[in-house]
Protein backbone atom coordinates (compact mmCIF):
# COMPACT_ATOMS: atom_id res chain seq x y z
CA UNK A 1 0.00 0.00 0.00
CA UNK A 2 1.57 2.91 -0.80
CA UNK A 3 1.13 6.91 1.03
CA UNK A 4 1.38 10.36 0.20
CA UNK A 5 2.26 12.57 2.59
CA UNK A 6 2.23 16.21 1.39
CA UNK A 7 5.47 17.48 0.96
CA UNK A 8 7.30 14.73 1.72
CA UNK A 9 8.42 11.70 -1.06
CA UNK A 10 5.93 9.27 -1.24
CA UNK A 11 6.88 6.23 1.35
CA UNK A 12 5.74 3.00 0.31
CA UNK A 13 4.56 0.70 3.63
CA UNK A 14 6.13 -2.49 4.69
CA UNK A 15 3.96 -5.40 2.45
CA UNK A 16 1.92 -7.12 5.45
CA UNK A 17 3.40 -10.81 4.62
CA UNK A 18 1.11 -13.94 5.72
CA UNK A 19 2.29 -17.43 7.10
CA UNK A 20 0.58 -20.61 6.15
CA UNK A 21 0.06 -23.18 8.35
CA UNK A 22 -1.71 -23.74 11.68
CA UNK A 23 -1.48 -21.98 14.72
CA UNK A 24 -0.52 -24.04 18.07
CA UNK A 25 -3.82 -23.37 19.35
CA UNK A 26 -5.66 -24.76 16.20
CA UNK A 27 -3.49 -27.63 16.44
CA UNK A 28 -4.09 -28.06 20.13
CA UNK A 29 -8.29 -28.45 19.56
CA UNK A 30 -7.41 -30.52 16.49
CA UNK A 31 -6.16 -32.79 19.04
CA UNK A 32 -8.59 -32.62 22.05
CA UNK A 33 -11.75 -33.14 19.78
CA UNK A 34 -10.02 -36.44 18.64
CA UNK A 35 -9.40 -37.28 22.33
CA UNK A 36 -12.94 -36.89 22.81
CA UNK A 37 -14.17 -38.89 20.06
CA UNK A 38 -11.85 -42.04 20.58
CA UNK A 39 -12.95 -41.85 24.31
CA UNK A 40 -16.51 -42.14 23.13
CA UNK A 41 -15.84 -44.78 21.18
CA UNK A 42 -14.20 -47.01 23.43
CA UNK A 43 -16.94 -46.30 26.18
CA UNK A 44 -19.23 -47.33 22.84
CA UNK A 45 -17.22 -50.62 22.50
CA UNK A 46 -16.74 -52.02 25.98
CA UNK A 47 -18.13 -55.43 26.44
CA UNK A 48 -21.31 -55.52 27.47
CA UNK A 49 -21.13 -58.63 29.37
CA UNK A 50 -18.93 -57.39 31.11
CA UNK A 51 -21.35 -54.61 32.33
CA UNK A 52 -24.10 -56.01 32.75
CA UNK A 53 -22.13 -58.44 35.33
CA UNK A 54 -20.92 -55.63 37.33
CA UNK A 55 -24.23 -53.75 36.88
CA UNK A 56 -26.26 -57.07 38.58
CA UNK A 57 -23.29 -57.32 41.39
CA UNK A 58 -23.86 -53.57 42.56
CA UNK A 59 -27.84 -54.42 42.50
CA UNK A 60 -26.99 -57.40 44.09
CA UNK A 61 -24.91 -55.28 46.83
CA UNK A 62 -27.78 -52.48 47.19
CA UNK A 63 -30.83 -55.11 47.45
CA UNK A 64 -28.57 -57.08 50.15
CA UNK A 65 -27.97 -53.52 52.14
CA UNK A 66 -32.02 -52.56 51.77
CA UNK A 67 -32.96 -56.46 53.19
CA UNK A 68 -30.26 -55.90 55.82
CA UNK A 69 -32.00 -52.71 56.87
CA UNK A 70 -35.03 -54.61 57.05
CA UNK A 71 -34.35 -57.23 58.64
CA UNK A 72 -32.79 -54.97 61.77
CA UNK A 73 -36.39 -52.18 61.99
CA UNK A 74 -38.02 -55.23 62.04
CA UNK A 75 -36.81 -57.77 64.44
CA UNK A 76 -37.08 -60.44 62.06
CA UNK A 77 -34.00 -62.84 61.30
CA UNK A 78 -34.09 -62.60 56.56
CA UNK A 79 -32.01 -65.01 54.65
CA UNK A 80 -30.86 -64.66 51.14
CA UNK A 81 -31.16 -67.79 48.88
CA UNK A 82 -29.82 -68.30 44.99
CA UNK A 83 -31.92 -69.87 43.23
CA UNK A 84 -32.51 -71.14 39.93
CA UNK A 85 -33.44 -68.01 37.72
CA UNK A 86 -32.82 -65.47 40.27
CA UNK A 87 -32.81 -65.52 44.16
CA UNK A 88 -35.23 -64.86 47.33
CA UNK A 89 -34.99 -62.79 50.30
CA UNK A 90 -36.68 -65.23 52.87
CA UNK A 91 -38.44 -63.34 56.32
CA UNK A 92 -39.25 -60.07 54.16
CA UNK A 93 -42.76 -59.51 52.96
CA UNK A 94 -43.20 -61.25 49.16
CA UNK A 95 -42.65 -58.45 47.04
CA UNK A 96 -40.75 -56.42 48.95
CA UNK A 97 -37.72 -56.45 46.81
CA UNK A 98 -37.27 -57.80 43.54
CA UNK A 99 -36.02 -61.52 42.91
CA UNK A 100 -35.22 -62.07 39.47
CA UNK A 101 -31.73 -60.82 37.96
CA UNK A 102 -31.52 -58.35 35.16
CA UNK A 103 -29.70 -60.63 32.99
CA UNK A 104 -30.91 -64.28 32.49
CA UNK A 105 -27.15 -64.88 32.11
CA UNK A 106 -26.54 -64.12 35.43
CA UNK A 107 -25.46 -67.31 38.20
CA UNK A 108 -24.40 -67.92 41.57
CA UNK A 109 -21.09 -69.91 41.67
CA UNK A 110 -20.58 -71.61 45.33
CA UNK A 111 -22.57 -71.12 48.18
CA UNK A 112 -25.75 -68.83 47.60
CA UNK A 113 -27.05 -68.41 51.20
CA UNK A 114 -26.45 -64.85 53.11
CA UNK A 115 -27.86 -64.35 56.82
CA UNK A 116 -28.58 -60.65 57.19
CA UNK A 117 -29.94 -60.06 60.22
CA UNK A 118 -31.66 -58.47 62.97
CA UNK A 119 -28.47 -58.11 64.96
CA UNK A 120 -26.84 -55.05 64.09
CA UNK A 121 -23.10 -56.88 63.19
CA UNK A 122 -23.48 -59.79 61.18
CA UNK A 123 -20.79 -62.75 60.65
CA UNK A 124 -18.08 -62.36 57.65
CA UNK A 125 -20.25 -63.15 54.45
CA UNK A 126 -19.93 -63.50 50.33
CA UNK A 127 -21.49 -64.40 47.44
CA UNK A 128 -19.65 -64.80 44.07
CA UNK A 129 -21.29 -63.73 40.53
CA UNK A 130 -20.71 -64.97 37.40
CA UNK A 131 -22.45 -64.87 33.82
CA UNK A 132 -22.58 -67.58 31.22
CA UNK A 133 -21.64 -65.33 28.74
CA UNK A 134 -18.37 -64.66 30.32
CA UNK A 135 -16.96 -68.04 31.62
CA UNK A 136 -13.55 -67.02 33.33
CA UNK A 137 -15.06 -63.66 34.90
CA UNK A 138 -16.83 -62.83 38.38
CA UNK A 139 -17.44 -60.68 40.83
CA UNK A 140 -17.75 -60.88 44.68
CA UNK A 141 -20.02 -59.35 46.59
CA UNK A 142 -18.78 -59.70 50.39
CA UNK A 143 -18.87 -57.87 54.27
CA UNK A 144 -17.19 -58.09 56.90
CA UNK A 145 -19.75 -58.41 58.92
CA UNK A 146 -19.75 -54.32 60.08
CA UNK A 147 -19.35 -52.28 56.65
CA UNK A 148 -21.74 -52.65 53.86
CA UNK A 149 -21.75 -55.68 51.10
CA UNK A 150 -19.18 -53.95 48.54
CA UNK A 151 -17.89 -55.73 45.49
CA UNK A 152 -14.63 -56.55 44.24
CA UNK A 153 -13.07 -58.69 41.31
CA UNK A 154 -12.80 -62.53 42.39
CA UNK A 155 -9.17 -63.37 42.00
CA UNK A 156 -8.75 -66.22 40.03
Amino acid sequence: MRTSVPGNRRRTAPAATRVSGFTLLELLVVVAIIAIASAGVSFALRDSADTQLEREAQRLAALLESARAQSRTSGRPVQWRAIPGGFRFEGLPPEALPEQWLEPSTEVLGTGALQLGPEPIIGRQQVVLGSSALPGRSLRIATDGLRPFAVTAQQP
